[in-house]
Formats: structure tokens, C-alpha cells, sequence
């Protein structure tokens, strides 16, 4: 594989990821590079529907193998939610902060704060597809903290760390992160 297509227009989404594969020397293209290409909807009730969804769809109308994820915050207080409507919580134009506050909202009386990221990377090529699954365990914290990252980013404290994800160096986030393990393990089946 000489070439690789992200399935996002997500920019942040987007240079995250071109960090994590940028070793492997392979040309790393977006759906922002090829404007014609319709959004995909996320109407599938599963990240790896999801993923899978988009990235057959870039794949087939590019030829370029493409890679897509779907990345959902899961709060064990309510009941796994936001999940798979992580991007959309607070409404279908919601900003990263709309649903930050909506969240912060929910979680106000709620003493259990636990929660994980999960992120499924699908990987289409023709015929073949393959999926790989992330997890970062945390909490989610009562305020704000950091200017990085994005998401859910400033209230999420990663398990055995005492700085959010937007207080962190990027490149640590990248290799704890639930995106980062999820494309470790695409890197890793590159590999063999």
C-alpha cells in the first residue's frame, strides 16, 4: 500500500491521524482532497457499522484503500450514552462545546464519573475489510481544563494520568488514546 485515504473532513481528526501513520511512508490523502465526495451519513447503530459505512463508500468511489473510524465517549452513569452520537449529543449542528456542556450538564448529581473512549478504524480495500478497536479508559472531570485536542477533549482524564487530553503533549495522547491504539493496531497489521 503506497497511498492511503482518510474517509473524514474533520481536520483535527485528520492531522491526528496523519501523525500516527506518517512513519509508514505512505501518501496520506483526505476526503478534503477529492471534493466530490458526498458526506456519508453516520445512520448505522454501531461505531464499526459506522466506520465500515464510510469507509467503503470513500474506497469505492476513489479506488485508493480507505481508512475511516468512528469514535464514541461512553459514560457508565448514563447508561454507555453519548456513544455512537458522541458528535451529534447536543444536536445535529452541536459544537465540540455544546456537547461538552450538554455532557457536563447530565453528569452534575452523578458521583460515578467513569467513562471510555472508543474508537473503530475500518479499513477497506475492494473486496477485503478489516476493523480495529481502541480503548481509552477515564474520568470525565466537573470543569474544563486545556487548550489542545478537541471533542471531549477538555474534560477527559485519561486512566493513571492526572492532566485531561487537552492539557496533554499531542504525542502522548496519541499513544494512549483510543484513536492511537486503534491505528496501532492497523500499523501493526500493515506490518505483518
Amino acid at each position: 500500500m503506497d497511498k492511503l485515504i482518510l474517509a473524514s473532513r474533520n481536520k483535527n481528526k485528520i492531522e491526528e491521524m496523519k501523525q500516527l501513520v506518517t512513519h509508514l511512508g505512505i501518501e496520506v490523502l483526505s476526503a478534503l482532497d477529492f471534493p466530490d465526495l458526498e458526506e456519508v451519513e453516520e445512520d448505522k447503530p454501531t461505531l464499526e457499522g459506522n466506520a465500515l459505512k464510510k469507509a467503503r463508500y470513500v474506497n469505492e468511489q476513489t479506488g485508493i484503500p480507505a481508512l475511516s473510524d468512528d469514535t464514541g465517549l461512553e459514560v457508565e452513569a448514563l447508561g454507555g450514552a453519548p456513544g455512537v452520537y458522541s458528535a451529534r449529543y447536543a444536536g445535529e449542528d452541536a459544537t465540540y462545546q455544546d456537547n461538552v456542556l450538554k455532557l457536563l450538564a447530565e453528569l452534575t448529581d452523578k458521583s460515578n464519573r467513569k467513562a471510555h473512549f472508543r474508537t473503530v478504524v475500518a479499513l477497506a480495500d475492494g473486496d477485503k475489510e478489516y476493523t480495529f478497536e481502541g480503548v481509552c479508559k477515564g474520568t470525565i472531570i466537573t470543569e474544563q481544563k486545556g487548550k489542545k485536542g478537541f471533542g471531549y477533549d477538555p474534560v477527559f482524564v485519561p486512566q493513571e494520568f492526572a492532566e485531561t487530553f487537552a492539557q496533554m503533549d499531542p504525542a502522548i495522547k496519541n499513544l494512549i488514546s483510543h484513536r492511537g491504539k486503534a491505528v496501532q493496531k492497523f500499523i501493526e497489521f500493515l506490518d505483518s
